[in-house]
């Protein structure tokens, strides 16, 4: 296993500037392939625990609102309403807009991995179920499902040129997502499983912190998955750029649905 990675000062300085002014920490960690089963076993993950979900992006086929910065995500949860989010990434916490904060399903979060940290602001609001899936079908398009102040979040980065007909359904796809406690581990944490349409799957294991406890978090975490044996060195990636990329690319074009 490679050495146990640590950011350097400069990173610390800049996390320390964000973190008083985030609501909340969560801390990443993207399994590789080859040991994503020994990872389940070892953490003692029970697969009868996880539930199903499908995630769809909205995007243009080249990607114009994700490289402006823009997340435009549809989820459905089993037996759970389904939901949207407009996300801006990054954005830091004095680049929120006037208004957003306080406001029902917003949050501005720090994601760290053993790669580096970014920070986000988000605002997702419920939406039926039956609507949310006849998005994923490719039968209704998505702004008569956003509210107002998402449709003005998601103005903030608009691309120019870009209209509501350049829009794409990219998905859905499948994941399991179970949360659990790792023994010897008193913080719980969650694994989302996402199989891509390129027949790669992405492991991503994480656990959330109050911002004031967000050193101590880590620390206990790569403690106990290092002993584990998970190599905290190995290459890491988000979902969504995964996603986004084996969703735009040979089989996984949009409207293969």
């Amino acid at each position: 296993m490679s050495a146990i990675p640590t950011y350097d000062a400069d990173q610390l300085t800049g996390m320390l500037a964000i973190l008083p002014d985030v609501d909340s920490v969560e801390l990443k960690l993207t399994v590789p392939d080859d040991f994503q089963r020994t990872a389940v076993r070892t953490l003692g993950i029970d697969p009868l625990d996880a539930v199903l979900r499908q995630v769809a992006f909205v995007d243009t086929p080249d990607l114009r609102l994700s490289t402006a910065g823009v997340v435009l995500r549809a989820r459905r949860t089993q037996r759970k309403p389904a939901d949207l989010t407009v996300k801006l990434r990054p954005a830091m916490p004095q680049d929120v807009p006037d208004g957003y904060r306080g406001h029902a399903g917003f949050k501005v979060e720090l994601d760290a991995s053993p790669a580096g940290y970014t920070c986000s602001c988000s605002l997702t609001v419920e939406a039926p179920d039956r609507r949310v899936r006849k998005l994923m079908l490719g039968d209704r398009g998505i702004h008569g499902l956003l509210d107002d102040d998402q449709r003005a979040l998601l103005g903030e980065r608009w691309p120019e040129g870009v209209q509501a007909d350049d829009l794409v359904v990219l998905g859905p796809i499948n994941l399991i997502k179970c949360r659990f406690r790792a023994k010897g581990y008193r913080r719980r944490m969650v694994a989302e499983l996402w199989g891509l349409p390129d027949g790669s799957r992405i492991l991503e294991l994480s656990t959330k912190a109050p911002p004031e406890q967000a050193f101590q978090a880590a620390a206990e975490t790569k403690a106990v998955l290092a002993g584990k044996g998970l190599d905290l060195g190995s290459p890491q990636e988000t979902k969504t750029r995964a996603a986004l990329a084996a969703l735009t690319a040979g089989d996984g074009a949009p409207g293969d649905q």
